[in-house]
């Protein structure tokens, strides 16, 4: 499970980056963290970018309410959803996480 944690201006929580991938997608969890992996190479920012997008749209966010918070070199980073509270952001990724239900 991922928990959200509450901040000032919404809720964070973490992402685990996987860059120079096959496609550009939320793969899974990885030790806590939301495991996004991206086409893009990891310089420039260019798999940041990518990141922000891929979790945009997972999430169903505006850009303008994610921001990267800490670790733009590392795989390991904290990303900030404005606008939100820390259950809401707790549930909607642990929701999407979750496996379909088939029965």
């Amino acid at each position: 499970m991922i928990a959200a944690n509450p901040h000032p201006a919404g809720a964070t929580f973490a992402v685990r980056g996987q860059p120079n991938a096959r496609k550009n997608a939320v793969v899974g969890e990885h030790a806590g963290a939301v495991k996004v992996a991206v086409t893009a190479p990891p310089e420039d920012g260019k798999a940041n970018a990518a990141i922000l997008d891929v979790l945009k749209d997972w999430l169903g966010v505006k850009r303008s309410q994610l921001e990267l918070m800490s670790a733009p070199s590392n795989r390991n980073k904290v990303f900030l959803v404005r606008g939100v509270t820390a259950d809401w952001l707790t549930a909607a990724v642990n929701s999407r996480l979750a496996p379909p239900d088939d029965g």
